[in-house]
């Protein structure tokens, strides 16, 4: 019993599960138990994934090899806490992997290349096409018509667009659609009679904006993740700027005498399409309020400057003034009083 407690061996396993042991006696390591009696077993292979060959090696090669039970001559089987040999690489393996990491760069280029190519091709060929009709029919609608469009298929088109990466070809596309269109308008205006000059921009500018409407919203995503997050500017703001750039502009300088007259002699035109033109250049361009103050004064608040008490006098003189005006062209006594009253000084 002494002799076999003193041969007993204290097994200790190690955190790489490497087992030693030490022997009272002579100090016998368990490894070389283990291994006599792993040399009495026949181990069967289990069949393992076949590992891919690597690129300029032979077809049968393999990067690792399957142990099977006996080492093969002249190979060395080592521990996990052996020294260096068994996690040395060969130079062909290390020599191999630089050049499949080229040639798998330069294949993926190549292939970057060829598909952005085939994305703007059909772009160009499919999706802006589409896109392009719809912009038609949306811009020359008028407010009172029905137009059979599809809407969940244009912001289909346009999510389609941004997702492949071009938000900026898109978005240069729709603006240079939508400034031909106001050129032709812009022409459309110039050619028209000056008498109803007043009535045929404000038919141009309640058509514009009653489109856009229509075309902000389909174009959305293009206008969250392309203008918004990189332009830092709003879609229907760029092309309300593009009508007051093309149309607008060019036409102020006829349109605003008209206005004046009209103004000054009431029901000349609508009291609604004068309103609805006065607001249209105010939120253009809010300078051309200084172009004619008592004009924009009318439909527009505090573009005079704040009233003060000492010139109340000359505040109702001007009150007085109107309501003679108004007397004189047959309105009757109750629209004046309340005409009076709704005069505000301060």
């Amino acid at each position: 019993m002494e002799a076999m407690e003193d041969d007993s061996l204290d097994i200790k396993d190690d955190h790489n599960h490497n087992y030693c042991a030490s022997s009272s006696g002579g100090g016998v390591k368990v490894r070389s138990y283990f291994s006599s009696q792993l040399s009495e077993v026949t181990l069967t292979a289990v069949p393992q994934p076949v590992c891919p060959a690597l690129p300029g090696a032979e077809p049968g090669s393999r990067r690792g090899m399957l142990w099977s039970g006996s080492p093969a001559p002249g190979s060395k089987f080592m521990d996990s806490d052996s020294s260096s040999e068994s996690s040395e690489v060969s130079e062909a393996d290390g020599s191999a992997a630089p050049a499949a990491a080229d040639g798998k760069f330069t294949l993926d280029s190549t292939s970057k290349f060829l598909l952005n190519a085939m994305a703007v091709e059909d772009y160009r060929k499919n999706h802006w096409p589409n896109l392009e009709k719809a912009i038609d029919r949306l811009l020359i609608q008028n407010p009172t018509d029905h137009i059979s469009v599809s809407y969940a298929q244009i912001y289909s088109y346009v999510y389609k667009c941004v997702c492949q990466q071009h938000s900026e070809l898109l978005y240069n596309d729709l603006t240079s659609k939508i400034t031909g269109h106001l050129q032709q308008v812009s022409t459309h205006l110039q050619s028209g009679p000056t008498e109803n000059f007043i009535e045929t921009f404000n038919t141009a500018l309640t058509q514009y904006t009653a489109s856009l409407q229509c075309i902000v919203p389909v174009f959305m995503y293009l206008n969250k993740f392309y203008i918004e997050s990189k332009l830092n500017r709003d879609l229907r703001d760029d092309l309300m700027t593009l009508f007051a750039d093309h149309v607008a502009e060019k036409h102020v300088n006829t349109l605003m005498p008209l206005l004046i007259k009209a103004h000054s002699m009431p029901f000349e035109v609508q009291p609604s399409t004068m309103a609805s033109v006065v607001k249209g250049l105010y939120s253009l361009r809010p300078e051309w309020a200084q172009l004619a103050p008592a004009l924009f004064s009318g439909f527009i608040p505090q573009i005079n400057p704040p009233a003060v008490e000492s010139l109340l006098s000359d505040y109702a003189a001007r009150d007085q003034k109107l309501q003679m005006e108004l007397s004189m062209n047959g309105f009757p006594r109750s629209v004046l009083l309340r005409a009076a009253c709704t005069v505000c000084v301060f």
